[in-house]
């Protein structure tokens, strides 16, 4: 019985979608992002600015965001550090064309699941967020975001 309780537990897990928030001002990044997650199997939406993001959180939270560093209206890390001192914090993930030791040290002291550089290796972005989803707490968005 242990063994038939664990296969459906494992079965509700791959079945389940993860919504991802990607912020990005460039709309190649965007729709390549989109892409290649939508391929992967998450429910992806895109904004291109800060504000735009922030205005959807009221139809609910992603279960990871993944932000450009340099984003229109305020910087990804004020994005970032928005959402960790909320009441339910969403797992973060910077993709940066600027890498910088200093800037990624910063980001990854303040708590990020991971800091990517551009151009993005898909590998490590799949990675970084199947494991930043396994932890994030489900939304109820499933199935009902595009972007």
């Amino acid at each position: 019985m242990i063994g038939r309780k664990k296969t459906h537990a494992i079965a509700r897990m791959a079945s389940a979608v993860s919504y991802v928030a990607v912020v990005d001002d460039d709309p190649s990044v965007c729709r390549a992002l989109k892409r290649l997650l939508t391929a992967a199997s998450f429910q992806t939406r895109t904004f291109v600015s800060a504000l735009e993001f922030i205005d959807a959180l009221t139809h609910g939270r992603p279960d990871c965001l993944v932000t450009d560093i340099q984003i229109p209206e305020f910087s990804g890390f004020d994005l970032h550090r928005y959402l960790r001192n909320t009441d339910q914090p969403v797992p973060t993930i910077v993709i940066t064309a600027f890498d910088d030791a200093a800037i990624r040290t910063r980001w990854l002291t303040d708590g990020v699941v991971a800091y990517l550089t551009k151009p993005i290796d898909g590998a490590a972005l799949v990675s970084a967020l199947h494991a930043a989803t396994q932890t994030a707490r489900p939304t109820g968005l499933h199935g009902s975001h595009a972007g």
